[in-house]
C-alpha cells in the first residue's frame, strides 16, 4: 500500500485576525518565522525521506500525533480522528524490542505535550499518573492501562499475536495496530470539559461551539500542529489570534509555543479569539444564529474574508447580512466564500455542534 502520508501538510486553518473594516497588515517579522518554520519542517521531512523511504514520510498533523524514536528507526502514530494507534520499525537489528518500548511509551504518554519534541528522535516522551490514553485504549483482557507493568504485559501479547510484517522499498517494516475504544473521541470531549465550561463562562461564548471546533481542528488531540504552526487543542496561531488575545488581555507579545501547548490555556486562549469575533468583529451582525454561522467562518479564514463575500465595504456588508435570514447567511457562506476549506469549515462545525448540545 502506498503511503506517502505527510500529515505536517494537511490542510489546517490560520486564524487570521482581521477587522473587516481594514486591510490585512503584512508583517514581515510573521513571514519570517514561518519561513524558518517551513525550514525546519522540511529539512525533518528529509531526514524521515533519507531513512524510511519517498513513499513512507509520516510527520505529526492536526489529529496525528507521530513521535520518532531509536534513531528515526521506530515511531509511534496516533490517529485521534479514525482511533487507531500504529507503532512501526525498520530496524535491522532487533526489531521487536524497538516496537516493545515504543509500544509502552506510546499507551503510557503523558497529558503534556509542552516539553515533546515532535521534529526529532529525542526520547522526550513524558509519562504521567493518568497517560493521554488512558480508558481510550484495553488491553486484551479489555482493562484500561495505566502502569508500565500492564502496558508492557500488553505490548508482549501485541508482538506474539498481531506482528505485521510489510515491504516498502529496500525496508522490511515491522507493526502492531491497536484499535482504540469506539468512543475514544467523546472520553477525550469529557476529558476537557470542566475547561470548556469555565471559558465558554468567562468569554460569553457556548460550550458547545467549542467543542465543536476543538473536535474539527483536532480531534481533541493536544499534540495538534499543523503546516501553519498552528498549535493544540484550537489550533491557535501564536503571531494572529494569539496575538489579538494578549492585546485584548493587555498583556504584551504573544503566547509562546509552550503557552499554547497547554491545555487550558489553549481553550482559553481560542475561546478568547471567538469572542473577539462575536462581539467585536462581527458584532454588527444583528441575528445570532447567522453571526455564529459568520463566526465559525471566519475562525478558519478571518472576520475580513467573510465580511467580503457580502461586500468590501464592511458597512454594507454588515447591512447585507442583517437583510438575510439566517439560513441565507449558511447557504451564501457555504457555496460563495472563496475558501473551499471555510466553506466545509462551516458545515463541518455546524453539524459537529448538534452532538455537543447535550454535554
Amino acid at each position: 500500500m502506498k503511503k506517502k502520508f505527510i500529515a505536517l501538510l494537511v490542510i489546517a486553518p490560520l486564524l487570521v485576525s482581521c477587522s473587516g473594516s481594514k486591510k490585512e497588515v503584512f508583517h514581515e517579522e510573521w513571514v519570517k518565522d514561518t519561513n524558518g518554520f517551513d525550514i525546519l519542517m522540511g529539512q525533518f521531512a528529509h531526514n524521515i525521506e533519507n531513512i524510511w523511504g519517498i513513499n513512507e514520510v509520516l510527520i505529526a498533523g492536526p489529529k496525528d500525533y507521530v513521535k520518532y524514536s531509536d534513531n528515526y528507526y521506530t515511531r509511534s502514530h496516533i490517529n485521534f480522528e479514525k482511533g487507531s494507534i500504529t507503532i512501526e520499525t525498520i530496524s535491522g537489528t532487533d526489531p521487536t524490542a524497538s516496537l516493545r518500548q515504543a509500544i509502552v511509551t506510546t499507551l503510557l504518554i503523558g497529558e503534556d505535550p509542552g516539553n515533546v519534541d515532535l521534529y526529532s528522535d529525542a526520547n522526550d516522551v513524558q509519562l504521567s499518573k493518568e497517560p493521554l490514553l488512558y480508558g481510550q485504549v484495553l488491553d486484551n483482557t479489555g482493562q484500561p492501562i495505566r502502569w508500565q507493568g500492564r502496558a508492557a504485559s500488553f505490548a508482549d501479547y501485541l508482538i506474539q499475536n498481531k506482528l505485521q510484517r510489510r515491504v516498502s522499498g529496500l525496508h522490511v517494516i515491522w507493526s502492531v495496530t491497536i484499535p482504540m475504544v469506539p468512543n475514544h473521541l467523546d472520553k477525550r470531549a469529557h476529558k476537557y470539559l470542566p475547561m470548556v465550561r469555565k471559558a465558554a463562562e468567562k468569554y460569553n461564548v457556548d460550550a458547545s461551539l467549542i467543542l465543536a471546533i476543538m473536535q474539527i481542528e483536532s480531534s481533541f488531540n493536544p499534540y495538534a500542529v499543523s503546516h501553519a504552526d498552528a498549535l493544540g487543542l484550537m489550533q491557535v496561531v501564536q503571531h494572529s489570534a494569539g496575538l489579538d488575545v494578549f492585546r485584548m488581555k493587555g498583556k504584551w507579545g504573544k503566547p509562546s509555543r509552550s503557552y499554547l501547548f497547554d491545555p487550558e490555556n489553549n481553550i482559553d486562549t481560542g475561546t478568547a479569539y471567538l469572542s473577539i469575533l462575536q462581539d467585536n468583529y462581527l458584532a454588527g451582525i444583528v441575528n445570532p444564529v447567522s453571526r455564529r454561522y459568520a463566526v465559525i467562518t471566519a475562525y478558519n479564514g478571518g472576520a475580513g474574508s467573510v465580511l467580503r463575500v457580502f461586500s468590501s465595504d464592511k458597512d454594507r456588508a454588515f447591512a447585507q447580512i442583517n437583510a438575510l435570514s439566517p439560513d441565507e447567511v449558511y447557504q451564501t457562506l457555504t457555496k460563495r466564500h472563496p475558501s473551499a476549506e471555510s466553506r466545509r469549515y462551516l458545515y463541518k462545525v455546524s453539524n459537529a455542534q448538534r452532538s455537543y448540545h447535550r454535554f
